[in-house]
């Protein structure tokens, strides 16, 4: 299905095809005929990143009379942040609708704009709670004409502390009206909601009720308590290009984890309650231009949050309700892309690991934290590929070579290597070359026999075997650049060797080449099988990973 069958007028599929947009999404196809038809409410029920901004925009946009001056749609969401984002996405869909107006209000920014722009005319307002009561009350907004609510994130609103303000807001609206509310869960409060507001709502959902996007990997590591920030650490090293959410419980935990990780050489900010409008604005600002790595949040102040490719959550605490789970994990894997969600517990913390688990209906399967070597080799191989594909046609260094050849003409190749990337990865190499093995062992364990059943219950519900080094390693030099995917490399082995795919591991996938792990019983004929092997005519070149370094280690024991 297109856009063009869900009944949208010319200047929507305009706008639409100017920004890119092929195929709706499914809440889009199954949203935008039932809101266009305006004559009954609906309750959407979808996970953030899946298009529900354009599943209501584009048809509220297009009932709207923008002729008239008088407000006749609504939107209320959660944060300024979020705000601001429908407001730059409303715009662009009605890029092509003669007299369009979209006001948007929002706290912690100065009323003289957004009173003026309201005095024009707002067809359209887009608002957080907090400030439209403000202006309510000033008499500078009317709902007496309004046709059209959209409440965005609504569960999150009501995390906020929004349910009196909403009540407020929708009490000022003609009884008349078409409510159109969208969510990620379906709490209890927010089905009051529906009751009190909406008169027989169509449920629309994409997936599961409370449920997390299906694209995304979860993840649980279980460490003593004081190993809490040593195992943060090794999980964003062992992570070379992470850009990520770390969530804490409270203000002071976000502050202390923050600061930790500036002092370490990391490239982290905090955003907590405490900041100023003005500083958060800046952290969210560095944040979406990537300038900021990390950034350590609360579940409050993350509310509302809309940055694309976040490629990581990190729950450094759990948190309390598995909504909140959900709400934290999907800030990443947006708009059909992957991501991983990983949390830290210590034993105490498994009961609640399973609730989380039993509402939000997924599997949260455990891994062992990284050990100091897999970190060590991790980064020794995304350094040997970026030097690789280094950019050396610049002018400026040119001029410098001759004096930087005569100075270094001393040294071999191997020398200048072992050099170039000791001085690469000596932060790691510090750090790391005797760190100690901090997962808990199951003998550590309150209960052995209960750790054994809780480990080996979420490593069963697993399809394919995560093989966390007990399988062989391979080296395959196919990476990014011959646009492989993990898909390709497991036909491609699984093909030439006749192993079955659940023999197959973990695949790691760099710029230029990759590494793939077989289980112990399969992975004998690895090498002999695709000694021959060719993928789009190109001879593919598979070794065993880090036998060099293997050898390196007892030759250095031996000595």
């Amino acid at each position: 299905m297109s856009f063009e069958n869900l009944g949208l007028g010319k200047g929507l599929l305009k706008a639409i095809k100017d920004m890119g947009f092929i195929e709706p999404t499914p809440i889009q196809k199954q949203a935008i005929p039932e809101i266009i038809s305006g004559d009954r409410d609906m309750v959407g029920l979808a996970q953030t990143g899946t298009g529900k901004t354009a599943a209501f925009g584009l048809p509220l946009i297009q009932l709207t009379d923008f002729n008239q001056h008088v407000t006749t749609g609504l939107v209320l969401c959660p944060t300024r942040e979020l705000c601001l984002q429908i407001s730059k996405d409303f715009i662009t869909y009605s890029s092509h609708i003669k007299g369009a107006r979209i006001v948007s209000v929002y706290g912690g920014a100065s009323y003289t704009t957004q009173i003026r722009d309201l005095k024009k005319g707002a067809p359209i307002i887009i608002a957080t709670p907090g400030r439209l009561i403000d202006l309510m009350k000033r008499k500078l907004v009317n709902l007496s004409h309004v046709s059209y609510v959209v409440l965005d994130e609504a569960d999150e609103m009501l995390n906020m502390g929004f349910l009196d303000d909403i009540d407020d807001i929708l009490e000022k609206t003609p009884e008349t009206k078409h409510v159109w509310l969208f969510s990620a869960t379906m709490p209890k409060a927010v089905s009051r909601i529906a009751a009190n507001y909406m008169k027989q709502p169509v449920e629309i959902t994409v997936g599961s009720r409370n449920a997390v996007a299906g694209n995304i990997d979860h993840i649980h590591y279980l460490i003593k308590e004081k190993d809490r920030y040593p195992a943060l650490k090794r999980i964003i090293d062992y992570h070379p290009g992470i850009f990520g959410l770390i969530f804490c419980r409270t203000r002071n935990e976000t502050a202390e984890v923050s600061e930790k990780l500036i002092d370490d050489g990391y490239q982290a900010e905090a955003l907590h309650g405490d900041l100023s409008q003005q500083r958060r604005d800046a952290v969210m600002r560095q944040f979406r231009e990537r300038h900021i790595q990390l950034l350590v949040a609360t579940d409050v102040a993350a509310r509302g949050i809309d940055v694309n490719n976040i490629s990581h959550i990190i729950h450094f605490r759990l948190p309390d309700e598995a909504e909140n789970y959900t709400h934290r994990s999907g800030r990443t894997a947006r708009a059909g892309k992957s991501g991983i969600s990983m949390s830290l517990i210590n034993i105490k913390e498994k009961g609640k690991l399973t609730q989380i688990e039993k509402k939000s209906g997924i599997r949260i399967r455990y891994e062992n934290v990284p050990a100091g070597q897999d970190i060590l080799e991790k980064h020794l191989f995304a350094t040997i590929d970026r030097l690789d594909h280094a950019n050396t046609n610049s002018a400026e260094i040119e001029r410098f070579l001759p004096v930087m050849i005569k100075k270094l003409a001393s040294l071999s190749k191997e020398e200048l290597i072992k050099r170039v990337i000791s001085t690469e990865c000596e932060r790691f190499l510090s750090y790391y070359q005797n760190a100690p093995d901090i997962n808990i062992e199951k003998s550590q364990s309150s209960s052995k026999e209960k750790g054994q059943s809780f480990l080996k219950k979420n490593r069963e519900d697993i399809k394919k075997p995560r093989l966390n080094g007990v399988g062989k390693r391979f080296f395959i030099n196919l990476g990014e650049m011959d646009k492989i995917q993990k898909g390709s490399i497991t036909k491609l082995v699984c093909h030439y060797s006749g192993i079955p795919s659940n023999q197959l591991g973990k695949i790691e996938i760099y710029r230029s080449f990759s590494f793939f792990e077989v289980a112990p019983g399969a992975s004998d004929n690895i090498l002999s099988s695709l000694k021959h092997a060719k993928l789009d005519g190109r001879k593919v070149m598979v070794e065993v990973a880090g036998k060099r370094i293997v050898k390196n280690k007892r030759a250095k024991r031996k000595s």
